[in-house]
């Protein structure tokens, strides 16, 4: 919302010295986010005055049209000559009362001007557009033609009320009462302590017989339909020059003298104005929703098809308007310019609901400055006033004469009234405001108060917004001012904070970025053609999704079951711009529907829902458990003076696997493995131990070819994908403190002969198991196959096995002998032989 500081001041007597800046910081200070102060005609120096155009000149022989013209300013040049001016502008003619800038002016932007010599012609000055002096459109596209009544030689600076302020305030949805200079006008005089002249005080003649007549049939859509009607208006009269200069403050063209006039109201009071030319409108003015398949052609031009919630304006033909949003261009105001013009109109100032108006303004793409204040709160109380004041401007500016007739319909209404502790504000704020400072500021919004520790607080008809005691606590606030709010930190009460999920999630974070891994989140949303991208099977449980009832993108309507398809993306893209070293993870949900679906119940809004309510509401939810993942492609290790570097592999995404079981601490089992996305023979299965029982978590390893064509990734990308829930149920990541012995440990290596098809995972487990308790770590360290000299289909194992005890130094049979018992079990389990 645009306040000019001129037009606020007619109606709050600010001291003369207050610049638009200190409106600014009270206003601020009062809860209204002002963002800049703008400074017409900053940098503006006069002579600029008013000239008349005495001859016109056509220059022949230039690329575009030229005129050499002779200007009457008076005395203003000192000389009482015409003024020589060379002008491109065609809008003007012989006689013509235009502004002209005299050499030493200097216009807005640091333009000086003087006389020079242009098209073998010397310009003494300009006649000037209003662009060139920063006034805003004005719909000429050319230069300004004042009245012919303008006095010639008259300064044009104060004339055009070229220099000024203007505020421009960030209206909340819940403000509508400052879309306009009563709103804020009211706000300053608060902040002030000034008493305001408000603008809607006037005396309004009641309804009679004698209006227009108006059936209002949706009175849910519009309980308030004032009509009035003004005849005999002149076609051949224009907006004077204060009030075309008022809408271009504000930032509204002026368009013609009836427009004009409805647009300035709405402006000043808020209330939305809409003139029909009455010759043009048949029959009785009705209010009612639309029906199917009715169409408009709007003022802009536009034919619209109706839809059955629409609110709109009639007449016997059928709608002439959209309610609150734009007139219909069957019962437009004709200018003179245009044909005959219009000499008589129907004036119409009602109050829509907002919720209504809203919607029809979305569902037609259309945003007006009427629909703006519609759906954000207008005052009811303000159409009869408004359409007065609309009246009497016509009458003085048009020559027209107000009808006897007042229509107004209203539909009955009690005003809101709300109940509220006196010291209520205080609880809330944590200041002691006491019960006079509650009511003072109160009644400054407009609010009748009565009673004494209870206060009966009846809401004014311009704020909506007011319906429940912390909106009135909120009012009583910010007028003492936020900034004298204490400032005091909240005391958390012992023994919350982070949960352990949390905690964990923090941790495999940190352990992830701590190896070179960075964090990549991504949205939760998947289009179900990714699970074939990602070579899973028909059945596979990770294809069954939950589906989003309105979906950001409908090519992505589903919720993700796994973090690969986002990670995969950001892989894609950052290597489309030239990154192709990479490791991203992610931490986040993943959401797998339950397999009974249920309704969730709407919770009331009233009161907190019971225990039970939000339970069936989170029984409605699907699954979601945490997961981690995470991708590599490129170099691992980059190459340097220090040596020729490594690409990533399938170890390095087992790895980080292996990070993340860590910080969970819990043991994680890697074996071979077999799942879609990743390439059958370079793919670790990661399994848990829980309850007895060995449980999947996750895999890890080289992608398929497949898969990374689809994605378009480089060769080699590699993946791992845990769920991070169940590793938190099975793990215990109690901080173990180091066990350091003084005896020295035993070293004995193993090479065993195996089958290729036999795990490493087994062959060690078994190892663990028949080394017993002297076993202090075990380490695979070679992976060797020939097949001269191990045979076809065989591979060798070479283990370092640690041995330490507790209590004594190892002597080398019992190490040996814990090597053999060891080397024994394996063979039962896995057939495997010392290598010889």
């Amino acid at each position: 919302m645009r306040v000019p500081l001129s037009w606020l001041r007619e109606y709050v007597d600010l001291p003369a010295t207050e610049t638009g800046r200190d409106v600014q910081a009270k206003l601020i200070s009062a809860g209204l986010e002002v963002e800049t102060v703008e400074q017409l005609g900053d940098g503006l120096k006069g002579p600029l005055v008013v000239g008349q155009v005495l001859t016109i000149e056509e220059l022949e022989g230039f690329k575009k049209p030229i005129r050499f013209c002779t200007v009457n300013v008076g005395t203003a040049n000192g000389t009482g000559e015409p003024q020589e001016i060379v002008c491109g502008a065609r809008n003007f003619a012989v006689g013509d009362k235009v502004v002209v800038v005299l050499p030493g002016a200097e216009l807005p932007g640091g333009f000086a001007i003087a006389a020079r010599k242009t098209y073998g012609k010397t310009s003494h000055g300009m006649i000037c557009s209003s662009d060139e002096l920063g006034m805003g459109d004005d719909g000429t596209k050319g230069i300004i033609v004042l009245p012919p009544e303008t006095e010639v030689g008259k300064d044009a600076i104060e004339l055009l009320e070229l220099v000024d302020e203007v505020l421009d305030i960030a209206v909340t949805a819940n403000r509508g009462d400052c879309l306009s200079i009563r709103g804020v006008a009211r706000e300053t005089a608060i902040a002030y302590g000034l008493p305001l002249r408000d603008p809607a005080l006037l005396d309004v003649p009641g309804p009679n017989a004698y209006g227009y007549p108006v059936q209002v049939s949706e009175p849910f859509g519009c309980d308030r339909f004032t009509a009035r009607t003004v005849s005999g208006l002149s076609p051949e009269a224009r907006s004077p020059i204060w009030l075309k200069r008022r809408l271009q403050k504000v930032g509204m063209r002026p368009i013609s003298l009836a427009v004009d006039i409805t647009n300035y109201v709405m402006m000043e009071l808020g209330q939305p104005l809409h003139a029909y030319d009455r010759g043009l409108v048949q029959g009785t003015i009705g209010v009612r929703r639309a029906g199917e398949g009715e169409e408009i052609v709007t003022l802009d031009g536009v034919k619209r098809k109706l839809h059955s919630e629409d609110l709109v304006i009639t007449d016997d033909r059928g709608p002439i308007g959209l309610a609150g949003v734009m007139g219909g261009a069957n019962t437009e105001i004709a200018d003179h310019e245009e044909g005959e013009g219009t000499t008589d109109v129907v004036i119409e100032a009602a109050h829509f609901d907002a919720v209504s108006i809203a919607r029809t303004a979305r569902r037609h793409k259309l945003s007006s400055e009427a629909s703006r204040r519609f759906e954000r709160g207008v005052d009811p109380a303000a159409a009869a006033a408004a359409a007065q004041r609309t009246v009497d401007l016509l009458v003085l500016l048009a020559g027209g004469t107000a009808d006897a007739g007042v229509t107004e319909v209203v539909a009955p209404s009690a005003p809101h009234t709300i109940t509220v502790p006196a010291d209520h504000p205080d609880k809330v704020a944590g200041v002691e405001y006491g019960r006079e400072t509650v009511v003072r500021r109160l009644q400054q919004v407009g609010c009748d108060v009565y009673g004494q520790d209870e206060l009966i607080v009846t809401v004014p008809s311009w704020r909506p917004d007011l319906t429940e005691v912390n909106d009135l606590a909120e009012e009583v606030i910010r007028l003492e001012g936020y900034e004298n709010l204490p400032s005091t930190l909240p005391k958390p009460p012992s023994g919350r904070g982070l949960t352990h999920r949390q905690r964990l999630h923090r941790r495999v974070g940190r352990a992830l970025a701590g190896v070179g891994y960075v964090e990549a989140p991504n949205y939760p949303f998947i289009g179900e053609q990714v699970f074939d991208q990602l070579l899973l099977e028909a059945d596979d449980p990770a294809r069954r999704v939950v589906k989003l009832t309105n979906p950001l993108n409908d090519e992505e309507p589903a919720l993700r079951t796994t973090l690969l398809p986002g990670l995969l993306g950001a892989l894609r893209r950052n290597e489309g711009r030239g990154s192709h070293d990479l490791a991203l993870f992610e931490t986040g949900l993943v959401f797998l529907p339950r397999a009974e679906q249920k309704a969730a119940a709407a919770l009331p809004v009233d009161r907190r829902p019971t225990d039970e309510e939000i339970a069936g509401l989170n029984a409605a939810l699907p699954e979601q458990p945490r997961h981690v993942a995470a991708v590599l492609a490129g170099a691992r290790e980059q190459a340097g003076w220090w040596g020729k570097g490594r690409p990533a592999d399938w170890a390095d995404a087992i790895e980080a696997a292996r990070a993340v079981a860590r910080e969970a601490g819990v043991e994680l089992i890697v074996r071979g493995g077999q799942y879609g996305p990743w390439h059958p023979g370079r793919c670790a299965e990661l399994v848990v131990v829980a309850d007895g029982a060995e449980k999947v978590v996750g895999h890890a390893g080289e992608l398929h070819p497949r898969v990374v064509k689809a994605f378009g990734l480089s060769a080699r990308t590699c993946a791992m994908e845990l769920d991070l829930d169940a590793l938190e149920a099975v793990g215990d990541d109690t901080p173990q403190a180091p066990g350091i012995s003084t005896f020295p440990v035993a070293t004995q290596d193993v090479a065993l002969v195996v089958d290729k098809f036999v795990p490493h995972a087994d062959v060690e487990a078994a190892l663990r198991d028949g080394a017993g308790a002297l076993l202090e770590g075990i380490r695979l360290f070679d992976v060797y196959e020939n097949a001269e000299q191990l045979g076809d289909g065989k591979k060798s194992l070479a283990y370092a096995l640690r041995f330490r005890a507790g209590d004594r130094t190892l002597t080398v049979d019992e190490a040996s002998a814990a090597r053999d018992a060891a080397v024994a079990l394996a063979g039962e389990r896995t057939g495997a032989v010392l290598r010889g």
